[in-house]
């Protein structure tokens, strides 16, 4: 395993180097060097040589005598553990020849040289080339130095048949980036090993783009891999460090026995976030977005993010208890603060976190990249920085949803830098055997071709180097980069923990060390640039800081600031509840025109330009407006008004079942961003920005970056739209940790949506249901909307309400299937435009109606037309529906007046086509009892309890329905 595609490279080259030596080589490099235009192995020739090995490999007798020899030579090569080679890949062979050729200098020296020096020269370039692939493993960047690194035979230059006595020869490097062209082995060796394999190692090799490659290389090479630091740089580093060592050792002496997941041991993560910030304002970056678990949480929070120390020491003594409903322990809190730059004040956010470890990434770039479309200066100005833990990255799957989200074009937010805390423990006492599979714990971030540098946490000038080479790598190229933060972690799980029973070797050498503070307040010593005084008064003047808070001399926020400051607001609309507005008739027909009026010439299919062709005959009043269209008036009339829409979903574009089709494809025209028209783009000439998106095939990432982004874009109606509503089990987390308890735990509101498609069809049990229940047992303190609309002209009405309101709370809405094109659940334009939305519907009937009714059916849903349907045809005018749209919250005071309507009133039902202790049934029973009083009866009709959400078969499932249709209308 740990050999891998690295090896293979490298065995490649070693093997090319072997038969340097043989004459068909020779013979090549005299023809290369020859005639570099005309060269078998340069440009266009390359796929000569490609046909000679196909024709060597039919028959060896079909080439020419050096090129049956040069093969030859090949196949008899040992591959890497020995066994024979067989058919060796030569295409990176004639890739190195080429490279080679394309110089006139090498070209020259070979020349002059001599066959001999060829050999030699490309045992050169493989010793290169073998560092900047494996360089990285053989760096030293373990802390505690209690593991023996394994030395790799690649980076030795015995390993391509360099001897000593070549230790002082001079050669010319081509495809090096140092300041000198030529250098001896000698010093060639050394500049590689402290590029590659110093306090800094560097994967980038893996990069496709050939210019990433050679950034890298540039920027490596030509620095040592590091940075340039005054004494004040130093300085600084230094102060950092003491903040970081200092708030943990006062915490854990002020506090005893009180949990807050220490950093120490990984203190250089406040010099790596500090110089993130800093120097990324220098390039640009205005504000930075960042997601972090429990472990060191507290010290990013004070240390980096601003948030007042006396503040911090209320929640640890208990003070902020009434701030909130719930409230949330104080390592899982977020804040925004400002810090102070050369470049001037930046931004910084700490998104809040449950304990679900890194659940929190997808909501850091749903704030990213709404923080990035407020501030109106591009992606690049809003950084997005993820900081994971060395188990955590690679174990759990969210991480690779996110990673997957980053260039799409949908959820991209110009790169993110991620930085594993790599304390080598795991998440309690593991092993990284059985933490993972790959060689790296960063190995994921491979499949993005995210470069990763690895850096040796006790060298904080080599964070520094790795952390503004992060920042200017994703300005220049708008992409993701991984740094890992070697550290330890000085203490177990949480303080008393004892991590020394299954590490003991590990915590002995924890114990010995004298932390990353003193070692390089030593540095800066022995270099002058501060004394034994400075360093102590760097400690005194940060523990005096704590104590003034403690004492109270430390500003502290207002309970609202530390509430409301805690992401990025972008509210622009008042606090207090307008009227519910609906646009006028002649409004909505204008919008409904303009959205039905196609470009000439833009060819749609048939079955949508039947689609189109229908509204288009409902804006003209010819027809009643369907699910789709009444959905697409209420997005137009939100756009016209300046309410942005953004729409996200596996399917969203289209809609799962074909009700939407918000982007028409022209049928002639099938070029990636062309043939496109998106009518809800073109409402009016001053809209607000509508966004469409057809997300990756994740939940719970996609819902947690909608979620993000709608805790900043306030003006905009932000949805998520699952393909089947049960897919949205796959966003369980989200749904709990965030949508249901954010406001309660944190105050942090969001007004996201969820489209849960939900419905009994006999289609199986997997598609059958959006899991209703889960949702309203999570339902409490207002903390949601949970609606089940059966009209067009209601789902109308919810999405504008929804959009417009003050209190935003998420809205969970089961949207229909079949309902989206039954013939009776449809809307006059009128509906639209007159009225709100109705928690309940009733039937309209007259007095004398009402005196005959002696059975209400209450329900939600689909099965209001099912039951509909039975009632006719049985003719029993003694039973009234009664249409629950809204379950929570659950709308009492209605359903209490339409009881009193019928005098003779006997039995109140609630029908349900799911299970029994599935749908509504379990959570409107103890209200309803509350309202259906003696001699009244309450009593439930629908399936009996199920484990499954509904039958596999669609006989099955017809029966079902007929017997409840039958106990509700017809018993």
């Amino acid at each position: 395993m740990r050999g891998g595609w690295a090896g293979d490279v490298v065995a490649t080259s070693r093997d090319l180097l072997a038969n340097a030596g043989r004459r068909p080589i020779q013979d090549m490099a005299t023809l290369m060097i020859r005639d570099r235009n005309t060269s078998f192995l340069f440009g266009g020739n390359a796929p000569y040589v490609e046909d000679q090995y196909e024709a060597y490999l039919k028959d060896r007798a079909s080439v020419s005598d050096e090129w049956r020899g040069y093969f030859d030579a090949l196949q008899q090569m040992p591959a890497v553990d020995g066994s024979n080679a067989g058919d060796v890949a030569h295409g990176p062979i004639v890739s190195r020849f080429a490279e080679l050729a394309k110089s006139p200098q090498a070209v020259g020296h070979l020349a002059d040289a001599g066959h001999a020096s060829v050999r030699k020269h490309l045992a050169v370039q493989a010793l290169i080339a073998a560092y900047r692939m494996v360089g990285s493993r053989n760096a030293h960047l373990d802390p505690l130095r209690w593991t023996v690194r394994a030395p790799l035979p690649e980076l030795s230059p015995g390993y391509y048949g360099l001897s000593r006595s070549d230790l002082d020869a001079r050669f010319l490097l081509s495809d090096a980036n140092f300041a000198d062209e030529d250098m001896t082995l000698r010093h060639l060796v050394q500049a590689l090993e402290e590029t590659y394999s110093g306090t800094l190692g560097a994967e980038f090799m893996h990069l496709a783009d050939p210019k990433q490659r050679s950034w890298w290389q540039m920027r490596l090479e030509s620095t040592r891999a590091r940075t340039n630091l005054d004494d004040g740089n130093k300085r600084h580093i230094l102060e950092r460090l003491t903040a970081a060592e200092g708030l943990e050792k006062y915490l854990h002496a002020r506090y005893v026995g009180q949990k807050r997941f220490s950093l120490e041991g990984g203190e250089s993560l406040i010099v790596l976030l500090d110089e993130l910030v800093a120097y990324g304002a220098t390039q640009g970056i205005r504000s930075a977005i960042l997601g972090m678990a429990h472990r060191g949480r507290i010290n990013v929070l004070v240390n980096v993010v601003g948030k007042p120390p006396a503040a911090l020491f209320d929640e640890f003594e208990g003070k902020t208890a009434d701030r909130l409903p719930a409230g949330d322990v104080k390592y899982h809190k977020g804040f925004t603060g400002t810090l102070q730059t050369a470049s001037g004040p930046a931004e910084v956010t700490l998104a809040f976190n449950p304990s679900h470890l890194e659940i929190v990434n997808p909501v850091v770039q749903g704030i990213a990249r709404a923080r990035a479309e407020v501030l109106g200066l591009g992606m690049g100005a809003v950084l997005p920085v993820e900081i994971h833990g060395d188990a955590s990255i690679s174990g759990q799957g969210i991480v690779m949803e996110t990673m997957n989200l980053s260039g799409t074009r949908g959820h991209g937010t110009g790169g993110t830098v991620h930085v594993v805390v790599n304390n080598q423990v795991g998440f309690t006492t593991s092993d990284p055997r059985d933490a993972r599979s790959s060689f790296y714990s960063t190995d994921i971030a491979k499949m993005i071709e995210a470069p990763v540098l690895h850096v040796n946490g006790d060298d904080p000038e080599a964070v520094v180097a790795a952390t503004r080479l992060a920042v200017d790598y994703r300005m220049a190229f708008g992409k993701s980069v991984v740094i890992e933060l070697i550290c330890f972690r000085r203490h177990g799980h949480q303080e008393q923990d004892t991590p020394a029973i299954t590490q003991p070797l590990m915590y002995r050498s924890i114990a010995e060390h004298p932390g990353v503070r003193a070692i390089y307040a030593e540095k800066l010593v022995d270099e002058g640039v501060v004394n034994a005084e400075d360093v102590e008064r760097y400690a005194q003047q940060y523990r005096a800081r704590l104590d003034a808070a403690q004492g109270g001399k430390d500003d502290k926020p207002s309970a609202e600031t530390q509430v409301e400051a805690s992401w990025p607001q972008d509210s622009g609309r008042s606090k207090t509840q307008p009227g519910y507005a609906t646009p006028t008739r002649d409004m909505l027909k204008g919008l409904a025109l303009r959205i039905t009026d196609i470009p000439a010439g833009h060819t749609l299919h048939p079955l949508v330009a039947r689609v189109i062709s229908a509204r288009r005959e409902m804006a003209e009043g010819v027809r009643p407006l369907d699910w789709g269209m009444a959905e697409h008036l209420a997005f137009a009339s939100l756009l016209s008004a300046g309410t942005g829409v953004r729409l996200s979903g596996q399917d969203s574009e289209r809609g799962t079942f074909g009700h939407r089709h918000a982007v028409l494809h022209d049928q002639k025209r099938e070029m990636r961003g062309q043939g496109t028209y998106i009518p809800l783009d073109h409402v009016s000439d001053d809209q607000a920005k509508f966004a469409v998106t057809n997300s990756i095939l994740s939940e719970a990432a996609v819902l947690a970056f909608e979620y993000g982004y709608s805790l900043v874009r306030k003006d905009s109606l932000v949805l998520w739209e699952a393909q089947f509503g049960d897919f949205a089990n796959g966003a369980q987390v989200v749904i709990d940790n965030f949508l249901s308890a954010g406001a309660a735990k944190w105050g942090q509101h969001s007004g996201v949506t969820l489209l849960l498609p939900h419905g009994q069809e006999g289609q199986g049990p997997e598609h059958a249901s959006a899991r209703l229940e889960r949702y309203l047992q999570l339902c409490a303190q207002e903390n949601m909307r949970v609606c089940q609309p059966t009209t067009p002209a209601q789902m109308f009405h919810l999405l504008r309400l929804q959009a417009t309101r003050h209190d935003r709370i998420p809205l969970v809405v089961m949207t229909p299937k079949s309902l989206l094109r039954h013939q009776e659940a449809v809307s006059a334009l009128d509906e639209l435009a007159s009225g709100e939305f109705r928690e309940v519907l009733a039937e309209v009937r007259t007095e004398q109606e009402e005196d005959r009714v002696t059975r209400l059916i209450l329900c939600s849903g689909k099965i209001y037309f099912d039951l509909l349907a039975r009632r006719r045809k049985s003719g029993k005018d003694n039973i009234a529906l009664l249409r629950v749209e809204q379950l929570y919250p659950f709308p009492e005071q209605q359903i209490a007046r339409e009881l009193e309507r019928y005098p003779y009133l006997k039995e109140v039902i609630w029908c349900q086509e799911e299970a029994r202790n599935q749908g509504a049934w379990s959570f409107v029973v103890e209200r309803l009892q509350g309202i259906v009083e003696d001699p009244l009866v309450l009593r439930y009709v629908g399936p009996e309890a199920a484990a499954s959400t509904a039958p596999g078969y669609a006989s099955m499932h017809a029966a079902r329905q007929e017997r409840t249709l039958h106990e509700a209308i017809d018993a």
